[in-house]
């Protein structure tokens, strides 16, 4: 395993993250359990245990996955090997009696969120703090972080950031210098961070955490053309046109792992490594398998930059994709609100 400087902050992380939304179990919309099948917890510990010997130290997780239920796994896996792991956890994110997710990134939220998430998580700090999506919920001013930079002064938190929707978000963020680190979703065909956000964060030392490298599975190369997704799968929402172009695209890199010792997946997560601004790249995994297969993408000679070219000449950079693919999943968001809700 390599590793990499995350941007400004005082920290070494593993090129290869674990994203563990999974292990929250499936994600609640009203009364009515969607998006894909969580795992079982005792998988799921096995696949935290097996991180350390595979040098993966870096594990993202947010207190809305599971309704905090994620977060006291990462507790439960690393409370007595706390200091050779890094935990990054979202907030700003609050369940209505319904169970229906808001955002709330006020001052007396986020510091309760805090203290929930330590107590979960078994720590007295936690290393990476950011704000979960907040879209168009806050502004990108200083004053709206002075209760991270509180957090931090207090040592509950070493670093801060923000999980950003829209690439926009992170180059207002920049300019406002108000983070160390930016998450943001990058893959093959989720391009769009490529424009200037990596650029204008490299030229500020701020640090890039990378997700959804496989593009939310269609980038292993799984997937036919005759898919189809159960009904309580987000990818359920997405419309046979996008499915079958997203397939498309991933059938034109297949010939890079023909009698390659690379799987589809490896060549998808070096990809992203392939870009010097990105410091950790997260992916989940639900068995033992998948997250070794992961960790190797950091062992194997990197793609050579013919490959790269390859990539980006057959695979179009459409611009706002991801945020196509988003827009969807929220139609099967407010279409479950109003088949499910009492």
């Amino acid at each position: 395993m390599n590793y990499r400087k995350l941007g400004r902050a005082d920290l070494k992380v593993s090129e290869i993250g674990l994203g563990a939304f999974l292990f929250g179990g499936p994600p609640k919309q009203w009364p009515k359990e969607i998006g894909w099948d969580g795992i079982k917890d005792k998988v799921s510990l096995n696949i935290l245990s097996a991180c350390l010997d595979l040098g993966i130290n870096f594990i993202d997780t947010a207190d809305v996955y599971g309704n905090g239920h994620c977060e006291e796994l990462i507790g439960q896996a690393f409370k007595k090997r706390r200091t050779q792991i890094i935990i990054c956890t979202k907030g700003g994110n609050r369940i209505n009696s319904k169970g229906a997710w808001f955002k709330d990134f006020s001052q007396e939220w986020i510091k309760s969120a805090c203290e929930a998430s330590l107590q979960r998580l078994q720590t007295d700090y936690i290393d990476i703090y950011l704000y979960h999506t907040p879209l168009n919920q806050i502004q990108f001013i200083p004053e709206e972080f002075e209760v991270l930079d509180k957090l931090k002064t207090a040592g509950k938190i070493r670093s801060y950031g923000v999980s950003i929707g829209p690439v926009r978000d992170g180059i207002r963020l920049l300019e406002c210098d108000c983070a160390d680190i930016i998450e943001t979703s990058y893959n093959i065909i989720e391009r769009d961070a490529e424009k200037e956000l990596f650029s204008a964060a490299q030229s500020k030392k701020v640090g890039i955490i990378t997700r959804i490298p496989l593009c939310t599975g269609f980038l292993t190369g799984k997937f036919t053309r005759d898919v189809t997704f159960k009904k309580n799968d987000l990818r359920s929402s997405l419309n046979q046109e996008l499915i079958q172009w997203l397939i498309e695209q991933t059938e034109k890199v297949h010939r890079l792992v023909t009698d390659s010792a690379r799987t589809l997946a490896q060549v998808a997560l070096q990809f992203c490594l392939s870009n010097p601004a990105v410091s950790v790249v997260i992916s989940g995994a639900k068995t033992i398998k998948q997250i070794r297969e992961n960790a190797k993408a950091s062992e194997l000679k990197p793609l050579s930059g013919k490959d790269l070219s390859y990539i980006k000449k057959v695979v179009p950079a459409v611009p706002g994709i991801s945020e196509k693919i988003e827009n969807q999943y929220d139609r099967f968001f407010e279409a479950a609100k109003r088949i499910y809700s009492p």
